[in-house]
């Protein structure tokens, strides 16, 4: 009777176990759902934001080039060179256009406020995307990117031109050719001096001429 009274006890205890032993699995497989959501959801929110970073940065490398090209087309006019060597001469289509081919490289779309160029003193552009996909697994992310000119000039003095001075005996005014025109100096970038020889430029790049980076709501 006792080892029959223990074999029943026995039994008992396994039935009482095995509805704690299910709970123990279902919470094992609890926590390895939450982890898999709160790592989904992390890895989301990283992809938005380097979608971002890269159509912020796609934006004002656009814009960097744009800036190069519209100086070399006026490179024998220094007068004209200011709004490009301040990167102010860009169109904001051309950068937002390449802004979103680079959302779309990382998995995302221009959303919210876009492509803005930025207002102020800085020159450059917020982008804003949002994730592609499911919606429940959507995120949105922003960046700014900023163009900081690294050029400064300083045109030379042109000396004034000197009086002829009286030909006792005029003669027939003579066609002279056209002089050619002088190596323009007083470009300076990150301490470097450039001058433009017309007849053997040497030119500047885009990295010698601006910085482009992205930059946080705090500077």
């Amino acid at each position: 009777m006792g080892r029959l009274a223990l074999l029943g006890g026995s039994g008992k205890d396994s039935g009482q176990a095995f509805p704690l032993y299910i709970a123990a699995i279902g919470g094992l497989l609890f926590l390895a759902f939450a982890y898999f959501m709160v790592g989904q959801v992390a890895s989301t929110r990283n992809g938005a934001q380097t979608a971002a970073d890269s159509a912020a940065l796609a934006a004002a490398q656009d814009a960097r080039e744009q800036l190069r090209e519209g100086w070399l087309e006026v490179i024998l006019d220094p007068a004209r060179w200011g709004e490009f060597l301040e990167g102010e001469g860009f169109t904001d289509l051309s950068a937002c256009q390449q802004a979103a081919v680079f959302a779309a490289r990382n998995g995302a779309d221009l959303a919210g406020d876009e492509c803005v160029r930025l207002s102020g003193e800085r020159e450059g552009f917020s982008v804003t995307v949002r994730t592609a996909g499911a919606e429940t697994w959507h995120a949105t992310a922003s960046a700014k990117a900023v163009i900081e000119p690294k050029c400064s000039f300083e045109a030379p003095e042109v000396p004034e031109p000197e009086e002829p001075e009286p030909d006792a005996s005029p003669t027939e005014p003579s066609e002279e050719p056209a002089p050619a025109p002088e190596p323009i100096t007083g470009l300076t970038c990150d301490d470097k001096t450039w001058t433009i020889d017309p007849d053997d430029p040497e030119l500047p790049g885009v990295t010698d001429l601006f910085t482009v980076r992205l930059t946080g709501d705090d500077e």
